[in-house]
């Protein structure tokens, strides 16, 4: 495992892949961020909230805790829950306690949500191939790409 002072070339090809890593979520990130604001005023964090919730079940482990869900999103707690009380405010989500711990409260998309997800999904999924695509060319990019549409 590489130390702080090491200098040896794995070190730097480390770096490297990192780098090409985060400029590859950032373009896409990017990328799939105009798609959707442009067609459905949607962010992707947004969108990515509302697919997760969407996935809710009723049952042990069925709903997601505000932790859980900030979890799954990758947003701090907080971030997160401005993010769910903006889209309760646009009647996307509604929140409700839970019925067998009433320090629990759970977060729902509404029929709303639902719609504007559904709507904004071939959005999602397009703008996401197009930006593999467009990555794709660039050398440093490229195996990544095929990383991703492996998995």
């Amino acid at each position: 495992m590489p130390t702080a002072g090491d200098t040896s070339p794995e070190r730097p090809r480390l770096a490297q892949g990192w780098c090409a890593l985060s400029a590859l979520h950032d373009r896409i990130e990017a990328h799939i961020e105009r798609a959707l604001q442009e067609a459905h005023a949607l962010s992707v964090r947004e969108f990515s909230v509302l697919d997760v919730l969407s996935g809710q079940h009723e049952g042990e482990g069925g709903h997601f805790r505000m932790t859980a869900l900030a979890d799954a999103v990758v947003l701090s707690q907080s971030a997160t829950t401005r993010l769910v009380n903006r889209l309760e405010e646009r009647g996307l989500l509604t929140r409700y306690l839970c019925p067998t711990d009433r320090r629990g409260i759970y977060t729902e998309v509404t029929p709303a949500g639902r719609k504007l997800l559904e709507q904004a999904r071939p959005s999602h999924d397009a703008a996401l191939a197009e930006a593999l695509t467009l990555a794709e060319e660039r050398p440093e990019l490229a195996p990544l790409v095929t990383a991703v549409r492996a998995l």
